[in-house]
């Protein structure tokens, strides 16, 4: 086969050009890691604000910074928000956001919107490769179609893959690189090309036998982890309604080596993952007649946790003579994690929102987010973070601990502070002050 031939000549000797569309936390990382390689690799995004920062050498996420980006652009990479230029790519790997929709649906505008561009600068000879996180058949049922709106055909003029990212944003240990890739296609050429061309840039490849097999993959990774966090969220409210600490004995069950990995409670879910991916399994179910009651219960419990956090900090300042309306009570940390500037679907919106809603005059610091970008679900949740000062401090009825960054000193927090509501049991190495200290 020609363009098979051809293409897989270009893989080898790395003269393939790598198209990356979907700029973000992704996007950026795989784009670094294929011109490390020695790709010359051509990113595409619609934000002209993210592009014109790359072109000018400057980053938007704290893990890439603008000494990567430096090699990145010395190693021939461009970003543009010109679509038209996806025929110079010999692959385009698709990262772009797969929200979700009314209802907990899925919502795949930006996959569709993707491949739309792709189809209309289509020429023989691409392989595409979708790494968006979605449900089962996407890119049988979903991108196929859309790309063989022309002329040209799957496996025969054009090749389509599905690997799905793997990203652990601020995580040192797991850069994109040293993580193995699973691979699916929806026939052998495809395959073959895809796995051969991760194979240059990735520590292993694992091929597996279709592109729905590659979709579920992503998809029994993150109900795993989501089932397993519902479990511990669940206990903590339980054993905490006992007058037990969740977080002691999760450090005790934690010392067998065998059948028992930690996992812990939190205010919520955060990450464009975890408090997704199950429910596309959950609706793909449905479609199959096959009810996920397991994955919904367990989505359901960890979405309820802001609102018992909420309870939790309404008893706090009760035992002081004091409610929720009227107090001001600072968050701190709005990223979905500890340690990096990552706030996409932060459980520290939604208790935001709904101390807002009780009467709270809140507040927040987070040393790695200056300031709330726009959400979707928060339109009027813009502000600033809050310089962290013993008088900023003091002048709190409660301080809610949300994300536990390590650049914060917990000893000088708590001893600043009137009241603490702890959710990550940040402050367990405290010692002077722990009466202020209420965990959630």
């Amino acid at each position: 086969m020609q363009w098979f031939d051809e293409l897989a000549a270009k893989i080898a000797n790395k003269s393939c050009r790598v198209g990356v569309l979907g700029l973000g936390y992704v996007g950026l990382p795989l784009a670094r890691t294929f011109a490390a390689a020695g790709f010359t690799v051509l990113g595409f995004d619609v934000d002209p604000v993210k592009v014109a920062k790359l072109q000018s050498g400057e980053s938007y996420i704290g893990h890439v910074g603008v000494e990567a980006i430096d090699k990145m652009r010395r190693a021939g990479f461009e970003a543009t928000c010109d679509f038209g230029r996806l025929a110079e790519a010999d692959a385009i790997l698709i990262c772009v956001p797969t929200p979700l929709g009314e209802g907990r649906a899925p919502d795949l505008r930006h996959v569709e919107n993707a491949v739309r561009a792709i189809a209309d600068c289509l020429r023989p000879g691409q392989l595409i490769i979708l790494e968006s996180t979605t449900y089962p058949g996407t890119t049988r049922d979903i991108v196929r179609p859309l790309l063989e709106s022309g002329p040209l055909r799957v496996g025969r003029e054009i090749f389509l893959a599905y690997s799905p990212e793997r990203e652990d944003p601020g995580n040192p240990e797991h850069a994109t690189a040293s993580l193995p890739k699973v691979v699916g296609a929806l026939d052998a050429g495809s395959l073959e090309l895809a796995t051969a061309l991760y194979r240059r840039v990735v520590v292993q490849v694992v091929p597996v036998s279709s592109a729905q097999a590659a979709e579920a993959c992503k998809m029994l990774e993150n109900s795993y982890r989501a089932l397993n966090i519902a479990l511990v969220n669940e206990l903590k409210m339980l054993f905490d309604r006992m007058g037990i600490d969740i977080w002691e004995v999760i450090e005790a069950a934690k010392t067998k080596p065998f059948g028992f990995q930690a996992f812990y409670p939190g205010p919520g879910l955060g990450g464009h993952c975890i408090p997704i991916d199950p429910f596309y399994l959950a609706w793909v179910g449905k479609q199959h007649g096959v009810p996920c009651r397991l994955i919904e219960l367990a989505g359901d419990i960890n979405t309820a946790m802001p609102g018992y956090v909420v309870h939790k900090v309404a008893g706090a300042l009760q035992r002081r003579q004091k409610t929720i309306k009227g107090s001001r009570i600072a968050l701190l940390g709005m990223a979905y994690k500890r340690n990096v500037d990552d706030p996409r679907e932060s459980p520290g919106f939604e208790l935001m929102r709904l101390l807002r809603t009780e009467g709270a005059e809140v507040t927040y610091n987070d040393p790695h987010i200056p300031r709330l970008p726009p959400m979707q679900r928060y339109p009027d949740l813009a502000m600033e973070s809050q310089e962290l000062t013993r008088q900023y401090l003091a002048g709190q009825d409660c301080v809610l601990i949300v994300t536990d960054h390590a650049l914060y000193d917990w000893n000088w927090i708590v001893e600043c502070a009137a009241l603490v509501v702890d959710t990550r049991n940040a402050t367990r190495g405290v010692v002077q002050h722990r009466e202020r200290i209420v965990l959630a």
